[in-house]
């Protein structure tokens, strides 16, 4: 049986393991290795927030600054002297506030200062577990590690009108608390004629809008430069490496898509400023939530990318994207505003797209990051909220999804599997071409091409649906990793998060067993089923003549179940069933090919020895 396969046909196999398992050290070794150090980090950032929520840590308050031009600076990034920080409940009440409630946030307005910087995402938590902590997002200065959106004004150059700053002390004109059905207005008089007024507005989900007006009761026409920022202390722990960016991002007119990584930010030192953009955002982004100033789509501005790195032992990182419009001339007794909205939230992608289109928002779908098969990863997101929407779950979702791609494949793969059955069934007339120019390598390899074009068989067909299914694969890892909609997505059973790996494994029995297992042993169940369904597809074709290339098919299941083990479930979820389909579609072609299928010839040849052990293989010779 052995001398009667083709050379040729076990090239191309051997080229499609070499290229199979080069993607899946490549993944192991960039993606999902990083994703199990970023998954501990989570844990311990967590851990340290606690802690440093009862010793506290940096304040790193920013300074207004003005340049001297005419071109005034928005707050930079620079901080200033470090005072003694204090927890985060203790930080809120050192300003009178004005709740936020909306069904997705909850928190406060800080009126010194007139600040966003409190916000508490009600509808996710810190963990799978319903009774953990909800995820907080914005933190006031003062507290450890501030994180805060803020609005303001910058005097033109030259000019002496005051303007309110971060120790500025806001009174409530109107509304008592922001919701979405009522919106909150704070004013404050600068003493010399000059009157502002802001308006706060939020919606159900995370966009605010906010109304900045100056009214000039003055006798001369006052000129002012709108500016917003978002600003951060502290570097976050939970780091993804390539799979993932993290840090600032914005889209800054026809600059595009800009990404700088907080390590970038502070090693480039320089800020990174953006002149005369129209359209577009700006802001800061984690893995699932993101704080972005979205200036007036159709006004210039020029957008700042910024970071500092502090000289003080142990201080802390600050991160800045703002944003600062041209002036706006007020006349003598007249009124003049400038609008901006901020999305302080959830990455949804379904209600950034929604902002997107009903704000003209430039590209404001690139908050989230779909990666460099953008045109894959985001169409296949969009079809994956489709099913569930009607299954209401994300694992059934994934196992029709696996359906449909096998459906769009279908014709490949039929002509890949057709391809090989037939290659089968000539492999008595390629033994004997073998034989007969076995000195004669050049004519062996013409007769042997002479003959798949005179059947018409493609020798290299095993290899494209591979090839082909590789983006697809990516495409799908990137859908469950980045987007929230797959955070804490459970599946049925002990699969809780269909975005985590599976948590059982073999070494403990399953938790059947009282202790816990290193993470390079957490081979759970899922893993090992696909890793099951792996060796059995393979088991369908004949075994290989050479020792050391059976070796490997041997060996292959083996390591791609330790490979897989790590990745999330809902991923070796999609493979173990592409698998079973694949097992089928097979077995199906052979059949109605004439194609012999070495399922059972190989199952007897590998675990021979046992079954004879156990008496399996001598009841079946008797019964022969």
């Amino acid at each position: 049986m052995n001398s009667q396969n083709d050379p040729q046909d076990h090239k191309n196999l051997m080229i499609a393991i070499v290229l199979s398992l080069a993607v899946l050290l490549g993944w192991q070794y960039f993606f999902a290795a990083p994703k199990l150090r970023e998954e501990q980090a989570r844990r311990e950032y967590t851990k340290e927030l606690e802690a440093q929520r009862a010793k506290g840590d940096q304040q790193g308050l920013p300074g207004v600054a003005t340049a001297p031009s005419s071109q005034s600076a928005a707050p930079s990034a620079a901080g200033q002297a470090a005072q003694a920080p204090v927890s985060r409940e203790e930080a809120l009440k050192t300003t009178p506030r004005l709740a936020i409630k909306t069904p997705s946030l909850e928190g406060s307005v800080a009126l010194k200062g007139g600040r966003l910087d409190d916000l508490v995402l009600v509808k996710y938590r810190e963990t799978v577990d319903p009774n953990s902590a909800k995820v907080t997002l914005l933190s006031p200065a003062g507290g450890p590690m501030p994180y805060f959106a803020e609005y303001g004004w910058v005097a033109q150059s030259g000019s002496a009108a005051k303007v309110p700053d971060r120790d500025t002390v806001w009174a409530i004109e109107k509304g008592d608390a922001l919701t979405p059905e009522t919106p909150v207005t704070l004013t404050w008089d600068n003493g010399a004629g000059l009157i502002f007024r802001r308006t706060i507005s939020v919606d159900h989900d995370y966009m605010f809008k906010l109304v900045d007006e100056v009214e000039n009761r003055t006798s001369t026409e006052v000129a002012l430069l709108p500016y917003a920022r978002v600003h951060r202390v502290g570097t976050p722990k939970s780091q993804a490496f390539y799979i993932l960016h993290e840090g600032l991002i914005g889209v800054s007119g026809e600059e595009g898509l800009q990404e700088i990584t907080y390590h970038d930010a502070v090693k480039n030192g320089i800020p990174k400023k953006i002149e005369n953009a129209v359209g577009g955002w700006l802001g800061i982004t984690d893995k699932y939530w993101a704080a972005t100033l979205i200036p007036d789509q159709k006004e210039p501005y020029r957008a700042t990318y910024s970071a500092t790195k502090p000289s003080d032992p142990g201080a802390l990182e600050a991160y800045q994207t703002d944003y600062l419009r041209g002036a706006i001339v007020i006349p003598p007794n007249a009124r003049k505003g400038v609008e901006g909205h901020l999305y302080a939230g959830a990455k949804q992608a379904t209600i950034i797209d929604k902002y997107e289109a009903n704000l003209g928002i430039l590209n404001f779908d690139r908050m989230v990051d779909w990666g460099w098969f953008y045109f894959i990863t985001k169409p296949l997101f969009l079809l994956m909220e489709m099913i569930n929407g009607l299954v209401h779950n994300f694992g059934v979702t994934i196992l029709i999804l696996t359906v449909l791609v096998k459906a769009a494949f279908y014709p490949l793969a039929n002509k890949q599997y057709t391809s090989m059955a037939r290659m089968k069934k000539l492999q008595p007339e390629m033994v004997r071409i073998k034989e007969q120019y076995k000195d004669d390598p050049a004519r062996q390899q013409k007769e042997t091409f002479d003959l798949y074009r005179k059947e018409k068989i493609n020798p290299l067909a095993g290899c494209w649906p591979i090839l082909l299914q590789i983006p697809v694969f990516f495409a799908l890892y990137k859908v469950l990793f980045v987007t929230i909609d797959m955070r804490h997505a459970p599946f049925f059973g002990w699969i809780k998060d269909l975005s985590a790996p599976d948590p059982t494994s073999l070494f403990n029995l399953f938790g059947l067993l009282p202790y816990s297992v290193p993470e390079f042993l957490h081979i759970g169940v899922w893993p090992l089923i696909m890793g099951i369904t792996m060796w059995v597809q393979m088991q369908l074709n004949p075994p290989q003549p050479d020792p050391i290339q059976q070796q490997i098919f041997s060996w292959m299941p083996v390591m791609f179940t330790f490979l897989l083990a790590s990745f999330p479930a809902g991923l070796v979820i999609y493979w173990a069933w592409s698998n079973f389909l694949s097992i089928l579609q097979q077995w199906s072609i052979n059949k109605k090919n004439g194609a012999e299928i070495h399922l059972m010839s190989n199952v007897k040849r590998t675990f021979g020895p046992v079954l004879r052990l156990v008496g399996i293989g001598r009841s079946e010779s008797n019964s022969k």
